[in-house]
């Protein structure tokens, strides 16, 4: 009996390996998340700004959250499932598929040296319309630069080099393949072609045969494997659907697969845009396959996002306030008028990508007075964002000739009211929040239930199985003072301040040398 005609296979498995965890969906035909397992992952930095895991407990990792969804629902029920998972990141391999080192991340920031090295091999303008990306501390090409230069006995050794989406892939099904939209975060996909960039592989050292095979998202990779099957509890031979890193599919599980309507992600990073039937490029955004198809993201990237909350929460907030803390500078900010009293902060605590594509890039906060308190900055890093996203949008809407007229929000930040109403105010249009906050996970089951055969293309998938809970409407009055702040001051502030900034960031360094 086929997956699509077995009437007992009623549920699609997305499983999405994060940088913090592993998680396995299983989702009905309407998009409604039936149960779930997770299982934590940990990063180390063994020196300053570098991230890295082991790639064994992302398996690991997925092994435990699989079977603790087979604890709440029949694994014999799935139909088929797709993996989605932390773009750039990526592990060398030996023969037998075992890592070499380990996986350096995409939040790693030990390539800055390579950057200049980039220009020369290949060139920026050149790298950015091929790859649809400059390069930037966060693919994985700098960093792969990095490997030859610095570890080349492991750089010459590997058999292979994978994505994270990869390394799944393999242990589900004994498959040595991954997905073209998978792959292209790294910054090696010639994006018109959709094949592996060789010519950039080999300017940096490398060789095309260390990179496997590509598979379109959307299509078969594997099916899963009898040692998978025994490890995990599903059903050997699911067919195991080729998918898309995290950031598309989350595009594709918000639902957008049109050039009208955007999105915007607030998880640990920002990442929002929209979908282009098109290839362009700009330096308002960087240019991803999309998990729809045919298509492409234009895609904005805040290194930032609610790790910038975080990072307020941990090393600003009141710590007497213990774990209302939270609760309480909410409601405290949603007090405020617009513009937190007079605090304006550019969101760069962890550099930036686009529009300016600067590795020294730091945070900007100006308007300080006496009078400020926490919870003046605690609006203001909010603010903050949703001006920077309003200047990606802006960029995104210009490239494409092509107007937004509304946004769909979603990610652990979209429970925050006061965020979802400040983003339809410094938007100045409508912002739906995703019926599921886990929008990057549903991504991964819209392809899986194409894959199973439940609907005829994935944007019939997504119709069914994506939707959206509450709209904020922009005010009037909060709209128009956002609009003034933004055209009048915050587009204006880095770069008037950048040459400053950037020289700032030298004397730092070189102080911190004794020079």
């Amino acid at each position: 009996m086929s997956t699509a005609s077995a009437p007992h296979r009623d549920l699609v498995l997305g499983i999405d390996c994060s940088t913090t965890a592993s998680k396995a969906v299983a989702w009905d035909r309407v998009g409604r998340a039936v149960a779930e397992g997770r299982a934590p992952l940990s990063t180390r930095s063994p020196e300053p700004g570098w991230g890295e895991q082991d790639a064994r407990t992302w398996w690991e990792a997925t092994v435990t959250a699989v079977r603790e969804l087979g604890g709440r629902v029949s694994l014999d029920r799935i139909a088929a499932l797709c993996v989605t998972h932390q773009r750039e990141t990526f592990v060398p391999l030996d023969a037998a598929g075992e890592p070499l080192r380990a996986a350096i991340l995409w939040l790693d920031e030990r390539s800055r040296e390579q950057l200049a090295t980039l220009d020369r091999l290949v060139g920026h303008d050149r790298l950015h319309r091929l790859t649809g990306r400059p390069p930037s501390l966060t693919q994985s090409l700098p960093k792969l630069l990095w490997l030859v230069e610095r570890e080349p006995e492991i750089a010459a050794s590997a058999a292979a080099i994978v994505d994270t989406g990869a390394y799944l892939v393999w242990h589900l099904t004994g498959e040595r393949r991954t997905g073209t939209a998978s792959a292209d975060p790294m910054g090696i996909i010639d994006m018109v072609a959709g094949t592996w960039a060789t010519d950039v592989i080999a300017a940096i050292g490398l060789d095309p045969v260390q990179f496997w095979p590509l598979t379109p998202p959307g299509e078969e990779i594997g099916q899963v494997s009898l040692e998978a099957a025994r490890q995990t509890g599903l059903r050997p031979g699911t067919p195991v659907i080729a998918g898309a890193g995290d950031g598309q599919a989350a595009s594709l599980g918000a639902g957008i697969v049109s050039p009208h309507r955007a999105y915007v992600n607030l998880g640990t990073a920002i990442a929002g845009g929209t979908s282009s039937p098109t290839y362009v490029t700009d330096d308002t955004c960087r240019t991803c396959l999309g998990a729809l198809p045919g298509s492409f993201v234009l895609e904005s990237v805040l290194r930032g996002g609610t790790a910038t909350v975080a990072w307020f929460m941990d090393h600003v907030a009141d710590p007497s306030r213990g774990p209302a803390a939270f609760d309480a500078y909410e409601r405290e900010a949603a007090a405020l008028p617009p513009g937190a009293g007079g605090l304006v902060l550019v969101p760069y605590w962890n550099t930036v990508m686009n529009p300016y594509w600067d590795p020294t890039a730091s945070g900007i906060v100006v308007g300080w007075n006496g009078s400020h308190r926490r919870y003046h900055l605690y609006r203001a890093l909010l603010e903050g964002i949703a001006l920077e996203h309003r200047l990606a949008i802006e960029g995104i809407a210009a490239t494409t000739g092509t107007p937004i007229t509304d946004h769909v929000v979603l990610g652990g930040g979209s429970r925050s009211d006061l965020w979802c109403q400040i983003l339809a105010d410094v938007l100045a249009a409508p912002v739906h929040r995703a019926r599921s906050a886990d929008a990057t996970n549903l991504g991964a089951a819209i392809l899986a239930a194409r894959g199973a055969g439940w609907f005829p293309t994935v944007e019939d998938a997504a119709a069914a199985m994506t939707g959206t809970a509450g709209t904020f409407r922009p005010e009037p009055r909060a709209a128009a003072a956002y609009g003034r702040l933004y055209g009048e001051v915050y587009r204006h502030l880095y770069p008037a301040l950048r040459p400053h900034l950037n020289r700032l960031n030298a004397l730092t360094a070189e102080i911190a040398a004794g020079a």
